[in-house]
């Protein structure tokens, strides 16, 4: 499917849900909730690399101005790797903000991990605000011999 398709209704949908959080008016057209809305905006805006190496898939997230202990990373559902955190500002007595530019909020990503994946085998490492998630590769299925039956004279 084109993407730039779907751009108008992503739009649409969230500028419906941030209405309906602006004015605490729901619509009647069962759209989206507003939880599903912020975590769609929370995929949206944390970028993620995904590699493929021989033995292994690395997801390498960005996690700017978060601690290991403020992540987490699960698999839900057998095979959804289910990458989140939250960064909060902190608050500060006497201080006001001139200017806020830096993004706060929560951060999420969700991949469909293939059947290869060894979901015994995943590790996730935090460095200068970056995530390394590795899962390893099941190793392949051994191919089967033919199997060699002896024919005995009757």
């Amino acid at each position: 499917m084109d993407i730039s398709l779907m751009t108008p209704f992503i739009h649409h949908i969230l500028n419906a849900a941030a209405d309906e959080n602006a004015t605490g008016n729901k619509s009647n057209n069962a759209g989206p909730t507003g939880a599903y809305v912020r975590d769609a905006r929370a995929m949206a805006a944390t970028p993620a690399d995904v590699k493929e190496y021989p033995g292994s898939y690395v997801f390498i997230v960005d996690m700017p101005g978060m601690k290991s202990g403020d992540i987490k990373v699960q698999v839900e559902d057998n095979n959804v790797l289910v990458i989140s955190g939250e960064r909060k500002r902190e608050e500060e007595d006497g201080v006001k903000y001139v200017r806020m530019e830096r993004r706060m909020g929560k951060l999420m990503r969700k991949f469909v991990l293939p059947e290869n994946a060894d979901m015994d085998k995943i590790s996730a490492i935090c460095q200068d605000g970056m995530l390394t998630v590795t899962v390893e590769k099941l190793p392949p299925p051994e191919s089967k011999k033919p199997k060699t039956i002896q024919v005995q004279v009757a």
